[in-house]
């Protein structure tokens, strides 16, 4: 099978895009062009390798097959210039990092100071719910991924770097906004809007509630800190998002964090990478990045900033 390294480029991205419209502008070639050469590849392996399935791709085993193998490839390949790199001296390369979603709040600040360090890395930035930064986890897809509740049936490479409080928010004018100490009970006849099944945040506040037989009245489940925060902000419940979605201020947009017995529960953030997976000199030193620098982002969100 005669297949080029730029097809297997093209080939991944049909896998990680799903169509393959998404595919060429992925790898920034016209759609003819990346039609004409999958239909190349697929004649070459001389059997189906994905269907359509209306408008998204379905990879047939044999594609899956070749979308792992393609996948090995292109990281031993990048692992490799990166490693030439650091033999020549050079401070460039590639990066790929995943993050769950409240992780946005602070690793752009992070990658920020990294890249003025090395400014000739290109890093590849997948934001993404904890299910998502999981699947690429398993997947290998990335050199780090940083999230607050690492999988457990994973073996692991993980390294706190930073504390993840999380607060009990409600609206600015609600009434228990006044209070000065308050229990659980006292939020027995509130509406709450959680963050979705699967999240960390949701995770940990579940435990919590848990242990303390408390049952919160749902009123809905949102896949986004900003849509949690404007729904708290109009009135429609109470919340309990991460510290650092509020950028470490007990007031901001219209939500107040209430003063309730138990919160802020006591979180962390990890770095972590599969275990048995050397990391790539360039991930490296981002690793010991995040560790040296997460001490001045922790002040930054504990003097609300």
């Amino acid at each position: 099978m005669n297949t080029t390294f730029r097809q297997l480029r093209l080939f991944l991205a049909l896998a990680e895009q799903g169509s393959v419209s998404a595919a060429a502008r992925a790898l920034h070639v016209t759609q003819p062009t990346a039609s004409m050469q999958l239909r190349e590849i697929q004649e070459a392996a001389g059997l189906p390798l994905y269907t359509l399935v209306g408008r998204r791709v379905q990879l047939t085993e044999a594609g899956e097959a070749l979308a792992a193998t393609a996948r090995r490839m292109l990281d031993d390949w990048i692992d490799w210039e990166q490693q030439l790199a650091a033999w020549k001296g050079l401070a460039s390369g590639r990066l790929r990092v995943a993050v769950v979603s409240t992780a946005k709040y602070f690793v752009p600040r992070l990658l920020g100071s990294f890249c003025a360090q090395y400014p000739d890395i290109d890093i590849r930035l997948e934001v993404l719910n904890r299910d998502g930064v999981v699947q690429r986890l398993r997947e290998q897809r990335d050199d780090l991924a940083i999230m607050s509740m690492p999988p457990a049936d994973l073996a692991l490479d993980d390294a706190v770097f930073l504390s993840n409080p999380l607060v009990l928010i409600a609206p600015g004018d609600h009434p228990l906004a006044q209070a000065e100490a308050l229990t659980l009970d006292d939020l027995a006849g509130e509406r709450f809007i959680l963050r979705e099944r699967g999240s960390g945040t949701r995770m940990a506040a579940d435990a919590h509630f848990r242990a303390a037989g408390f049952r919160p009245q749902l009123r809905l489940e949102l896949g986004s800190n900003e849509a949690i925060k404007e729904a708290v902000a109009g009135g429609l419940g109470l919340s309990v998002l991460s510290a650092h979605t509020l950028h470490g201020r007990a007031r901001e947009h219209g939500v107040q964090v209430l003063p309730v017995a138990g919160f802020p529960l006591v979180g962390h953030w990890h770095v972590v990478h599969r275990q048995g997976r050397a990391l790539s000199p360039v991930a490296r030193v981002f690793r010991e990045h995040l560790l040296s620098q997460a001490g001045r982002v922790a002040a930054e969100v504990a003097a609300g900033g």
